[in-house]
């Protein structure tokens, strides 16, 4: 047997642990030949719910169900050995209640195989957070350009610019204390990404963020 093959697991403790060392790898996969590729490599593989336009052709991600979700998720599950796979939680899927996230985060992970959810939000979803990680169900959290608002917030543009930088920082901070294990910071000036992530005690995953992330 290959050393690769008998290699546990990864979870999202392991991933935790992680911070301020070696930097942590991190890529999307939607479909099983892809994700038997990247777990070579990969230390988180997440299923974002970028799959609706990437492979489906929608518009946004406003479109993406929760059963889109878990399809690809129990597709990207059969390809993994080592990584951990989060998935993300649709639009809709959470932002009702507490109540509402652990019913469709539950579905999610037992489902799937999946050893974390992600969601997007600062200040206004760590309470929900909070009750996912009290019952069990790790949480990556997600702040700065948060595709699910884009309607809110304008357009796919940069967070955190000037003056709302204070408000980023803030939101990841909260996520942080609510539970979460690690977080990604979205499209936002590097300096701020780099501020974050010496201001957290998590791992930080940069998407347009910044070099000086954890991953």
């Amino acid at each position: 047997m290959s050393q690769y093959v008998s290699k546990r697991a990864l979870n999202a403790s392991d991933i935790r642990a992680r911070k301020g060392g070696t930097p942590l790898v991190c890529l999307t996969a939607y479909t099983t030949p892809v994700a038997q590729i990247v777990d070579q490599e990969c230390d988180v593989v997440l299923v974002g719910d970028s799959l609706g336009m990437v492979l489906h052709g929608l518009p946004s991600t406003l479109q993406v169900t929760l059963e889109m979700m878990i399809l690809h998720g129990q597709a990207v599950f059969r390809g993994l050995n080592r990584a951990l796979m989060v998935v993300d939680m649709p639009f809709g899927s959470y932002e009702e209640s507490p109540q509402q996230a652990f019913r469709n985060a539950a579905r999610i992970m037992t489902e799937t195989g999946a050893g974390a959810v992600k969601l997007e939000g600062g200040r206004d979803m760590a309470e929900t957070i909070r009750f996912l990680v009290d019952r069990g169900i790790p949480v990556m959290a997600h702040v700065g350009l948060t595709p699910q608002s884009v309607n809110t917030l304008g357009g796919y543009r940069a967070q955190g610019m000037g003056s709302a930088a204070e408000a980023v920082c803030a939101d990841a901070k909260a996520t942080a204390e609510a539970g979460a294990f690690s977080i990604v910071l979205e499209k936002m000036p590097a300096d701020l990404a780099d501020l974050i992530t010496s201001e957290v005690s998590i791992p930080t995953i940069g998407i347009g963020g910044s070099v000086g992330c954890d991953g």
